[in-house]
């Protein structure tokens, strides 16, 4: 129609060029492949990153959904290219998935930028895919949603359900006690994990996705389907549907992953008791934007937020439970009072328009998606501890903690390293009580990638006695789906001379969750000399991406991303397009 603009499309650069020689090229090389031109051309491009691997249980189920993608893509008059990503599988990848959240970042971000793509849709699941595939989506800013595989299914063990995850570590600290035979373990093993998808509760996987949800970058109400519901491949299909309007759109992350709905997820993680993980995550992916996110926000943004999802590992119901509940729908509207509504979701409606209306009742959904009026537990989202023994913050979950564990003092029990924990923590003559704090060092993201350390196993001889929990404290991360008084992402790290480097084995620590504080019981003087007898320990990595990682990482505050990829300013976040010429 005359006066109606005409939507440029990235990819025109490629095979609508003025120079005939590079049309020419890009086109011939896309007939090799089977793509006919007339097919194509004039269409919205929409890669589909995949990050399915055969060692990633979590995304498997992402080698059939993507023909759903692309089957909406081609239904809304879009044309679909599939591309592989690395995948990071959170079971496998040692000594830590997280440094490899950021590769995986640098890969679709490369991907993007080089290649004529004008929207993304990025399959998802596994820990460190769904903020790996955010922050490079916000790098690129072109028009992206993400889709989920699911969760799998709860699993089934002497007449119980078992949730892979927080079930795994009770059952664990029940095997090291002695309560499991060797055939119970082997038992357990072969039932706790009976399908593909993500882990049944809520730890990261199920945290991050509906983190995505919240910030406008999955479609309502799918981020919670289970990989074997039918459901799953029709979000699929809606999702290629909708990439393709949002290009038409031009509706790109940084309209939806504004520092409001940043603030909105914050207050998420909280009402859901979601993975202690969610603060470098949200952080990380933040920073692409230009947006900074102070460590003390996640504590006082989320002043008041009770729990009101009652699911594991700080509650007792698992995701399925959740889904016929009503899911993240349920959850986001009931927190609407809570939450900037002005937001907008991938609809392009706000969140307000899009979550508030009313829902129907669903089969037991007050045990598990409660009301800011009823909640389940009126302290809840993370606490951020800070003192001497943490200046710049530690985080812990407040919703995991026994209630004793609030304020606790204990002599330090102390580990130099994870090897050092293995070889000692369930020796008979280690000498502990259930009042001491283990204190595990030099496992931070420039000592060890920062892996899911933090958990500090209770040591065997406690187990036998029945004690189940006790305060630890590390410079590592923990599994989302892990629980208990453990503080985390102490910084700075050991390794580069934070205080936790010159904590000795007797020394005496304060925690105090009220009062947000963490205080090693030393005064300055006997800190400073302690630190400058110090010897830094030599690094692990030596060479190759690790060694790039621990050069350049951030520390857990700044979200564990790498200086080289972070933007000093909204400014510089802009998306810099390649020029298109003779490859």
């Amino acid at each position: 129609m005359e006066g109606e603009s005409v939507l440029k499309l990235r990819s025109s650069e490629w095979f609508e060029n003025e120079n005939a020689e590079l049309t020419f090229q890009h086109r011939s090389a896309m007939r090799a492949m089977g793509h006919n031109p007339e097919s194509f051309v004039g269409k919205p491009i929409i890669g589909i990153f995949n990050a399915w691997n055969d060692f990633n249980s979590c995304n498997y189920p992402h080698k059939e959904l993507v023909e759903f993608v692309k089957r909406g893509v081609l239904l809304a008059g879009g044309y679909p290219i599939e591309m592989h990503t690395i995948s990071t599988p959170a079971d496998f990848m040692k000594p830590s998935d997280l440094m490899y959240r950021n590769l995986l970042s640098m890969d679709i971000e490369e991907s993007i930028r080089s290649q004529p793509i004008d929207g993304v849709v990025l399959l998802c699941e596994c820990d460190k895919t769904v903020p790996g595939q955010l922050m490079g989506a916000a790098s690129c800013d072109l028009p992206a949603l993400q889709l989920a595989a699911g969760h799998r299914s709860s699993g089934s063990f002497r007449g119980k359900t078992v949730n892979y995850g927080t079930d795994l570590w009770k059952y664990s600290d029940d095997y090291k006690a002695g309560l499991l035979s060797d055939d119970d373990w082997k038992e357990l093993e072969q039932s706790i994990s009976c399908s593909l998808g993500g882990c049944p509760v809520m730890g990261t996987a199920s945290t991050m996705k509906s983190l995505s949800e919240m910030l406008g970058m999955m479609l309502p109400g799918t981020s919670s389907i289970p990989a074997t519901h039918a459901a799953r491949k029709h979000a699929a299909e809606a999702t290629g549907r909708r990439i393709v309007e949002m290009v038409r759109d031009n509706l790109t992350p940084s309209k939806l992953m504004t520092e409001e709905a940043f603030h909105n997820a914050i207050k998420l993680v909280a009402a859901l008791g979601g993975s202690t993980n969610a603060a470098i995550h949200l952080t990380a992916i933040a920073g692409r934007l230009g947006i900074r996110i102070p460590i003390e926000r996640y504590e006082e943004l989320t002043e008041g937020i009770p729990l009101i999802v009652n699911l594991q590992p700080s509650g007792s119901h698992s995701m399925d439970d959740f889904f016929k509940a009503g899911g993240l729908r349920k959850v986001i509207r009931n927190l609407l009072p809570k939450l900037d509504a002005d937001c907008l979701s991938c609809t392009g409606e706000t969140i307000g328009d899009t979550y508030g209306s009313d829902m129907p009742a669903y089969a037991d959904e007050s045990e598990v998606i409660s009301t800011l009026d009823a909640p389940f537990k009126q302290k809840s989202g993370l606490a951020i501890l800070k003192g001497n023994l943490a200046p710049n913050g530690a985080v812990i979950k407040k919703s995991a903690v026994s209630p004793k564990l609030f304020r606790h003092r204990g002599q330090a029990v102390v580990f130099d390293g994870y090897e050092d924990m293995l070889a000692r923590i369930d020796s008979d003559d280690l000498e502990v009580t259930e009042d001491n704090v283990l204190v595990l060092k030099n496992c931070g993201p420039v000592a060890m990638g920062m892996p899911e350390w933090g958990s500090i196993p209770i040591p065997a001889k406690l187990l036998r006695q029945g004690v189940r929990d006790m305060v630890r404290i590390s410079d590592a991360r923990m599994s989302g789906t892990s629980y208990g008084a453990v503080i985390l992402h102490v910084a700075p790290e050991a390794i580069i001379g934070g205080p936790l480097a010159i904590v000795q084995t007797g020394d005496w620590i304060e925690m105090d969750l009220d009062r947000s504080t963490l205080r090693l019981d030393l005064d300055d003087a006997e800190i400073e000399a302690r630190l400058k007898k110090w010897t830094r320990p030599e690094p692990q990595h030596k060479r190759g991406y690790p060694r790039l990682f621990a050069e350049h990482a951030l520390q857990a505050p700044e979200g564990c991303d790498l200086d080289i990829l972070r933007p000093n300013s909204k400014e510089e976040a802009k998306f810099v397009p390649p020029i298109v010429g003779r490859g």
